[in-house]
């Protein structure tokens, strides 16, 4: 009798299985995917931004508003690989945040590895940017479709892009790429948060590593993004990597780094932080620092209320 058994090609502990026929299995059951809603005087509604590919977005606005507000693109944490701008942690998260910064947020759905390896996550992020500076001028481009929320309460003049883990990696990327292509309609990011973000390479920072981490960090970028020259030393995760440009090229006004004390990521991303102010960007720099708490603690239950509420306070003050 044949094995019903079906063999792992490639695993990433409590994240990711793929399997030898292809089938992917993916493991944090408790990031569930939830409607949009109208909770703590935030809304928030689905559209699609493209079809092929397929990207998609939550966007949230706060209730009664009468105003233009800044306007955040947003990129959700999970390793390129799991998560969703319509789970769970992200939906709460981007509601707190939303009602306390009072903005219009973007929350991008682009598509996963292993299915979709990178750079598609990049690409559809960047896309999604592009959809967004279309809406500064009212006039349909082309016969595109307009979202009355951007059209009506979005305020050009104050584009902010962000993200954490993954995300924020996407984050700091997008703004390298604005550096040398325009975004439509001559619009300029004004600020960035790169939170927690996914940088790595072939040298250790710090601390780092600890063995079992280090298997990890390296594995993310080896499955998911097997073409990248020069592997863990390609630009897009080491911003100091094989041939990579200069961090002056962050095509942003101001750039906000968060850091957690316990998080694994902590060295690397300070060591980015401090790559940026060295590098001549022109700008002006933030590091913020939470040392008691992990690795997104904001977004998900593990930190401490009150530090959640500190956290969500600081990005929203960045945002003003």
């Amino acid at each position: 009798m044949a094995s019903t058994v079906r063999e792992i090609a490639e695993e990433i502990p409590n994240v990711i299985k793929v399997y030898k026929d292809g089938t992917v299995e993916r493991l944090i059951v408790h990031d569930y995917y939830v409607p949009p809603s109208t909770d703590s005087g935030v809304m928030s509604k689905d559209i699609t931004i493209s079809e092929i590919p397929a990207i998609s977005a939550r966007l949230y606005l706060p209730q009664n508003q009468n105003r233009k507000l800044p306007v955040l693109v947003y990129f959700h944490a999970g390793a390129f690989c799991v998560s969703s701008a319509l789970s769970f942690f992200h939906h709460r998260y981007l509601n707190r945040l939303v009602s306390e910064a009072q903005v219009v947020a973007v929350s991008v759905e682009y598509r996963l590895a292993p299915e979709n390896l990178l750079p598609a996550a990049y690409e559809d992020c960047w896309t999604a940017l592009q959809w967004v500076a279309s809406h500064s001028r009212n006039e349909d481009n082309e016969g595109a479709k307009k979202e009355a929320w951007l059209v009506s309460y979005g305020d050009f003049e104050r584009l902010y892009i962000g993200g954490d883990s993954a995300g924020g990696n996407i984050a700091h990327n997008i703004a390298m790429r604005a550096g040398v292509e325009n975004l439509h309609e001559g619009v300029k990011i004004l600020g960035a948060i790169v939170s927690h973000a996914y940088f790595w390479g072939s040298k250790p920072i710090g601390s780092e590593p600890k063995p079992e981490f280090y298997s990890l960090a390296n594995k993310v970028w080896n499955l998911f993004y097997p073409s990248a020259d020069g592997g863990t030393d390609n630009p897009m995760v080491n911003p100091a990597g094989l041939g990579a440009p200069s961090l002056a090229g962050l095509a942003c006004s101001k750039l906000l780094v968060c850091v957690a004390g316990k998080d694994d990521l902590r060295d690397r991303n300070i060591w980015y932080y401090e790559l940026v102010k060295e590098s001549g960007w022109k700008g002006k720099l933030e590091l913020f620092e939470m040392e008691e708490e992990g690795h997104c603690f904001h977004i998900s239950d593990e930190g401490s209320v009150e530090n959640r509420k500190k956290m969500i306070e600081r990005l929203a003050c960045f945002m003003i």
